[in-house]
């Protein structure tokens, strides 16, 4: 077993072997441009990314011509909430989103409200559920978008897209949602669920880092966007810049492989994450599963564990790669915004840790990673002064 064991695979994955050796060629041998229509190098890098696009497509039940490659899912992101309020007329219109949203969906929302835009951010349950009838409700004349993630990034909360979708299409407001961490973990169809934008990124499917996409429908209703990014006008002029062809094919190749077989590996994490949670749970006391665990990824454990703090839990964790939340926000020592609104207080916040199981977890790796996370627990608690065996975490 290599140490030390990675369990922070909702903050990035490591790239499939299989996946960089598809991209390995497209460093040196084929250098091609795909812009470049007047030779075999820059036709072999057209279809390459044509190919890509279709996979990519096929993952979330789309059309090629749907596919806009971007540098991640933050640029998809900020493309889906600007370019669609730019493109509707102005930067007026209303959104309507949820307080639990990645950083990088409500940062650019707070930016076009800077510029004049209004943003509604409805509120989660105790379990971090979204209510589709707050959605219906939060609707108004002047709504452009509804974003809602498909999978929370630190409780691993699965939303109910397709009742989102069917307020979104009854009301004729378009529907994004981030499925950064879900394309690829759990089934998404953009035609069943009336998605009209979904944002992915290849490194949370064990693809490379820097390259991503936006879904962007063409019809029933077709989405029209205004760029935020100008140059040479690739593609369709929704993104200028030289295409990323290494990135873009180890996107597709990802995107390959995470639809094989997607059920089963579901099955296989799912069993290793319930595994974990019995020998953590069945040794301590005062832990506390956050999230609905009935609407959650797989790969999801997030865990409170009283009378410890996370940041001292992590330093006593040397041999196991974890985070206290999400990874974007993890140099930080403000709470979650996802746990507080889940109605933790700070302290509990605190003392939450993030499990995040992958492709290449195995039952051995899961048992050291439970036994050094028990260890270091009865360790810290043993310096509390307000700790008592047995009572529970009250």
């Amino acid at each position: 077993m290599k140490l030390p064991v990675y369990l922070d695979n909702h903050s990035t994955t490591s790239c499939d072997p299989r996946v960089l050796e598809a991209m390995l060629p497209w460093f040196h041998e084929r250098p091609g441009n795909p812009a470049s229509r007047h030779h075999r190098y820059g036709w072999e890098a057209e279809d390459a990314v044509t190919r890509a696009r279709e996979a990519a497509a096929a993952l979330i039940g789309a059309r090629p011509v749907e596919i806009l490659f971007t540098s991640g899912a933050t640029e998809s992101n900020n493309l889906a909430v600007q370019g669609t309020l730019r493109a509707a007329g102005g930067r007026k219109g209303h959104v309507v989103t949820c307080v639990t949203e990645h950083a990088s969906l409500l940062d650019p929302c707070a930016w076009m409200e800077r510029e004049g835009a209004d943003v509604t951010r409805l509120p989660v349950d105790g379990r971090g559920r979204i209510d589709p009838e707050e959605v219906r409700r939060a609707i108004r004349k002047e709504t452009v978008l509804i974003s809602v993630m498909a999978a929370n990034n630190e409780i691993g909360v699965i939303a109910p897209l397709a009742e989102i979708g069917g307020v979104a299409r009854e009301a004729g407001v378009l529907f994004h949602t981030d499925a950064a961490q879900a394309v690829g973990k759990i089934p998404i169809d953009v035609e069943e669920m009336k998605i009209d934008l979904l944002s992915l990124s290849a490194h949370k499917m064990y693809g490379p880092k820097g390259v991503g996409a936006l879904f962007v429908r063409r019809r029933s209703p077709r989405v029209f966007l205004e760029a935020i990014v100008r140059g040479g006008g690739q593609e369709r002029r929704m993104r200028s810049g030289t295409l990323n062809v290494p990135g873009i094919v180890g996107l597709g190749s990802a995107c390959s492989f995470a639809g094989e077989g997607m059920s089963a590996e579901a099955e296989r994490v799912a069993a290793l994450r319930d595994r974990l949670y019995r020998r953590i749970t069945g040794a301590l006391d005062g832990v506390h599963r956050n999230g609905d665990p009935d609407h959650a990824l797989p790969n999801n454990l997030s865990l409170t564990f009283d009378f410890v703090e996370a940041e001292a839990l992590l330093m006593e964790l040397g041999d196991v790669a974890l985070s206290p939340g999400s990874a974007c926000s993890s140099g930080s020592f403000e709470p979650s915004h996802v746990l507080l609104a889940l109605g933790l207080g700070v302290e509990k916040a605190q003392s939450t840790i993030r499990f995040g199981l992958g492709r290449f977890n195995t039952e051995e790796e899961i048992d050291f990673a439970a036994d050094r996370v028990i260890r270091a627990v009865r360790r810290l608690r043993s310096y509390s002064p307000l700790y008592r065996p047995g009572d529970g975490g009250a």
